[in-house]
């Protein structure tokens, strides 16, 4: 069957990969060509703003368990082998490759040349190879996108395979289960089978990223988002999903860099990526203008249904999963920095999503407290959304992005410290989560006192205001904030009963404290003097 393509096709570095250049192969097809096959093939659906609408399957989210690193001489002595970075044996690897490529060459494949790294100094070239369209899409929008003259003699630095239908066999391919997706440095090739979740491909090369940069290139890499005010002032947002990375950065006021991973070079900040994966959940214009908007044709909306009877998207509902999410191009964000390449951070902010209700809403970190914090990586999810949780449950997470590291936190902190120190960056908690008590209690810190908090550190107000010490955490919390009601800004202030916070503070410091032991013996005794007082 013909080639569908607009470009050159690279049929020698296809039959390099075991693929038969002849099959019916659909190369660097554009948004609406694929929109258009998927509608067509009914695999998905366009709903009233254009946008095309699918369904990931029974994966809807990332299956960390089945994430798996070949062991090798490149690995074997660097990656920090842990839940996240589990090994395969090479044989292990290669056997499974024929498998997939054997089943791939009976199918229709969609190819896509593109890459990572807005620095051209670090880009990172990629071919991504899907059997259906609407991955394909995915990797348009999420990935960087050559030029025509660019394609001309685009080489490949790595290979994306993706394949939801192929499902392993764990008995005989060494894998947990059908689902895997598993990176191979020295073959420079990432398989993902079995699941249909488009952002295993971006975490798959996040993670190569996070090995590459940091050990090969002295390039720190870092799970957050970033924006550039008009003066030119970055400021960097780190944080686990769900806690607002994506909605804060977005900002009307300031440039948007990018929503999820960043370089930090000597002299800038850089984007990985070429788009945004928003999560979508309760998304509404009023407070999220940016990312609603952003649902157009071209736009790629994952597991959200319609309301009955209509092509209208019903945000609210979570009948498919709560994780929700949206993928776009990063041009779709109307101010969105070209070329996405920032200056040195004035600010960075550790955003967290508290569900006890005990940290405050703002303060100010020390340098020992702002690693202290950075290795702890923490966040709480909220009772309901996994099955037997009851009550809120802290989650640690290193660096903000354990699952994606394939070296050890330690390294990845002290390139931060350093940084912070040498450029004297601000460094600021936010609790995006709940005051006046826990989940179930107290209330959702509203946005706009969230947006009006992160904009009164960015313009240097909060250096005009006195502080005072958190008890048990440490941080500096201000008394004052404009376009904040005072009373909101000490956590303690907001519970009808104090001894109650005092408790659920001092409960949760111990929670660091324990999480914190697997680190101790390899951190300064600055940091291990920012630990919790309980």
């Amino acid at each position: 069957m013909p080639v569908t393509t607009m470009f050159a096709y690279p049929k020698n570095a296809l039959t390099e990969l075991g693929l038969n250049p002849n099959n019916n192969i659909h190369y660097q097809l554009p948004p609406e060509e694929l929109t258009r096959q998927t509608v067509a093939r009914g695999e998905g659906a366009l709903c009233d703003t254009g946008a095309l609408v699918i369904n990931t399957g029974e994966f809807t989210g990332r299956s960390p368990e089945d994430k798996f690193t070949v062991i090798d001489d490149i690995t074997r002595d660097t990656v920090n082998w842990n839940n996240f970075n589990i090994p395969m044996e090479p044989a292990r690897f290669d056997a499974l490759y024929k498998k997939m490529i054997a089943y791939l060459d009976r199918k229709e494949t969609w190819v896509r040349d593109c890459y990572a790294c807005a620095d051209p100094g670090y880009r990172l070239n990629i071919r991504v190879i899907n059997e259906n369209p609407w991955s394909n899409l995915f990797a348009y929008n999420m990935f960087l996108r050559p030029n025509e003259e660019e394609l001309e003699n685009f080489t490949a630095d790595w290979h994306i395979i993706q394949a939801p239908g192929f499902k392993a066999d764990a008995a005989a391919d060494g894998t947990r289960q059908h689902n895997f997706a598993i990176v191979n440095f020295t073959r420079k090739m990432i398989l993902i089978g079995g699941t249909g979740y488009t952002g295993e491909m971006k975490k798959g090369i996040f993670s190569v990223l996070n090995y590459i940069l940091p050990h090969d290139k002295g390039v720190l890499s870092m799970h957050c988002s970033a924006n550039v005010g008009k003066e030119g002032d970055t400021a960097v947002f780190f944080g686990l999903s769900g806690t607002g990375k994506t909605t804060l950065s977005a900002d009307p006021n300031r440039e948007l860099i990018g929503d999820d991973e960043h370089g930090w070079t000597a002299g800038s900040v850089f984007n990985f990526e070429g788009g945004c994966y928003a999560k979508t959940i309760d998304l509404t214009e009023e407070k999220e203008p940016e990312i609603f908007r952003a649902i157009r044709p071209g736009a790629l909306v994952e597991n959200v249904p319609f309301v009955k009877g209509t092509n209208q998207l019903d945000f609210t509902s979570k009948e498919i999963t709560q994780n929700t999410r949206v993928s776009y191009p990063l041009h779709f964000i109307s101010n969105a920095l070209e070329p996405a390449v920032g200056s040195i951070p004035k600010n960075i902010f550790f955003l967290t999503c508290d569900s006890y209700g005990v940290f405050p809403p703002v303060s100010k970190l020390s340098a020992g407290q702002a690693m202290y914090q950075f290795i702890s990586g923490y966040t709480a999810r909220v009772a309901g959304t996994e099955a037997g949780v009851t009550e809120p449950k802290a989650t640690f997470s290193a660096c903000f992005g354990a699952p994606f590291l394939p070296l050890h936190p330690g390294q990845y902190a002290a390139m931060l410290g350093k940084k912070m120190t040498e450029h004297n960056v601000n460094v600021w908690m936010i609790n995006t989560g709940w005051s006046g008590g826990g989940y179930g209690v107290g209330k959702r810190m509203k946005l706009d006192h969230t947006r009006a908090m992160i904009t009164a550190a960015l313009e240097g107000e909060l250096n005009k205001v006195e502080f005072e010490q958190h008890p048990v955490f440490g941080m500096q919390i201000p008394t004052g904030c404009p376009g904040v009601p005072a009373e909101i800004l000490n956590p303690r202030n907001t519970w009808s009963d104090k001894v109650a916070y005092d408790e659920a503070a001092k409960k949760l410091g111990r929670q660091f404290i324990e999480n914190f032991k697997k680190y101790a013996d390899g951190v300064t005794a600055a940091i291990l003097a920012a630990a919790p007082t309980v």
